[in-house]
């Protein structure tokens, strides 16, 4: 019993910094480093594989093609006529189209071996794409609405006594226009995170249990393999959900500015 406290006690968890390379380089205050290189790689990887898949337009489509029309499909029904609207929602599918697969191979790369760092596991790269939300859809129901239309439709419910607007006002927009833009950023940042770190504790127990474990850490250590390829699969489904998650979020959001007060 003594012994084997001695070896869990042994047992030193990754923390936050070793999740994340040093800087390949600096220019200025901004760092380049891996997270960086994976962001502008999936740019290159989405468009790559769908101007591949868009290259031939065959009637019979082949396997890409279809993968490809399929992926489309998928986020211009689902995610764009379904949620925005079926009269209102072309103009935007680009962007939710681009949302979606941009986010989907940034979090992808954390189940790819040897690369295993998904982007959005920063902080920063989270803020920039629910930045850019926040923006387009405050903007899309400004362009609509009027400002003033905008904001009314933000703070003020319709079918509410006006006293309670007192209340309601400064609720909705620190609910609709601030702690929004937060979470959505949030949820995306968390998860990623947290899955990312999961997988490195168990690969760190893993190598700890055989190389450091004795005889007990060879017979535990099967255990702890099944437990650690549970997690990849369950990160790897937890990857694509939050993809669809985000763009789901952001066509409501969307939806939200182009939709008549009633």
């Amino acid at each position: 019993m003594l012994d084997t406290g001695l070896v869990l006690a042994a047992f030193e968890p990754p923390t936050v910094e070793d999740m994340h390379l040093a800087p390949f380089f600096h220019v200025g205050s901004f760092d380049f480093g891996k997270q960086t290189l994976l962001v502008l790689l999936s740019v290159v990887v989405v468009a790559a594989f769908f101007l591949a898949a868009a290259r031939k337009h065959a009637m019979v489509p082949g396997r890409m093609q279809f993968v490809g029309e399929a992926g489309y499909g998928f986020v211009r029904n689902s995610l764009g006529r379904d949620l925005i609207g079926a009269h209102q929602f072309k103009p935007f599918v680009p962007v939710l189209f681009t949302s979606f697969f941009f986010i989907l191979v940034n979090n992808l790369w954390g189940s790819i071996p040897f690369i295993q760092l998904p982007a959005f596991s920063h902080i920063g790269a989270a803020y920039a794409m629910a930045g850019f939300a926040y923006i387009f859809w405050v903007a899309v129901g400004i362009r609509n609405k009027g400002l003033g239309g905008f904001f009314k439709s933000m703070t003020m419910p319709s079918g509410v006594p006006w006293p309670f607007y007192i209340i309601l006002i400064p609720l909705e927009f620190l609910s609709n226009l601030i702690i929004r833009p937060m979470t959505h950023s949030l949820r995306l940042f968390a998860t990623m995170f947290a899955g990312h770190l999961a997988l490195m504790i168990a690969a760190y127990m893993l190598g700890f249990l055989l190389t450091e474990g004795g005889v007990g850490g060879w017979l535990t250590a099967p255990f702890a393999a099944v437990f650690g390829l549970f997690l990849y699969f369950l990160e790897l489904m937890i990857q694509v959900i939050q993809a669809y998650v985000f763009t789901l979020l952001f066509a409501v959001y969307i939806q939200g500015s182009v939709a008549e007060a009633h």
